[in-house]
């Protein structure tokens, strides 16, 4: 990505601004957390949660850079596409765990990320109820916590028997769940329910592999950047980096990522 946009802003700005756009997400996430309304969107009969402050926050947050940068798209999960008139486009995920959100669980984050002609370059992954802020970008990463910084770098491992893994739930590989049973037989440690705060504490170290698969892009956009500025490798199942069917690996170092593949390759 060049370093100024045709509006003349450089990516240190956009940063600032995708960091004010999950500050706008949060002030309409947080305090509806306890009485939110939940409609299911799902089909087949499967059950896909929507709240109120999902359609809120991504509300708040399409106005922001409507009125900021009415030349830039919008791809969100609540609302349709704004085309747009530059190469620049944002992804938005208001709630990304709204299971965890509707149960007052704290690991929901708002997921926010500025693509560049397709590709994300920019990321955000906010935890509102534990007030952190993941931000990737430019191969820089960094945790805002109540205002302070501090650098992000994954623990760099390199072996999956000594791997913390952590996957959202099982139920994503119906199709493959031996795929799965592979991966939790052969790691040291599963952790499951995180939804994108895994991918965030995998770019702090805490977290070695995450494996999911029937994403949206906009699940896995914002935690590309964030990933990779941490030092971290993401790609998909087959050794490569085409998300378009939504099978992410996220690893903390590329041997554990061709480990990862390799073994679900075998399974």
């Amino acid at each position: 990505m060049n370093s100024e946009n045709p509006n003349g802003r450089s990516l240190t700005a956009l940063r600032a601004f995708a960091i004010e756009l999950a500050m706008a997400a949060r002030e309409e996430t947080l305090h509806r957390e306890a009485r939110t309304s939940v409609e299911d969107k799902g089909e087949d009969g499967k059950f896909d949660p929507v709240t109120e402050a999902d359609r809120a926050a991504e509300a708040a947050m399409r106005a922001l850079i409507t009125e900021r940068f009415p030349d830039h798209g919008v791809c969100g999960e609540e609302f349709a596409d704004k085309t747009a008139t530059s190469r620049f486009k944002w992804s938005l995920d208001p709630i990304d765990g709204t299971r965890s959100y509707m149960c007052s669980l704290p690991s929901w984050t708002t997921l926010i990320a500025l693509l560049d002609e397709g590709e994300p370059v920019l990321g955000v992954i906010d935890a509102p109820r534990l007030d952190e802020t993941y931000v990737g970008s430019n191969g820089e990463a960094a945790i805002l916590v109540a205002g302070k910084q501090s650098s992000l770098r994954t623990s760099g491992c390199k072996r999956i028997d000594e791997a913390r893994f952590s996957t959202t739930d099982p139920f994503l590989f119906e199709s493959s769940p031996e795929q799965i049973q592979e991966v939790i037989r052969a790691v040291r440690v599963t952790r499951y329910g995180h939804d994108g705060y895994a991918y965030a504490r995998l770019a702090a170290g805490t977290i070695d592999l995450v494996i999911e698969s029937a994403l949206k892009p906009h699940d896995y956009n914002a935690l590309i950047p964030v990933v990779r500025a941490a030092g971290g490798h993401i790609g998909d199942w087959l050794g490569g980096s085409n998300f378009d069917t939504g099978d992410v690996i996220a690893a903390a170092s590329r041997e554990l990522y061709d480990e990862a593949v390799a073994l679900l390759a075998d399974a």
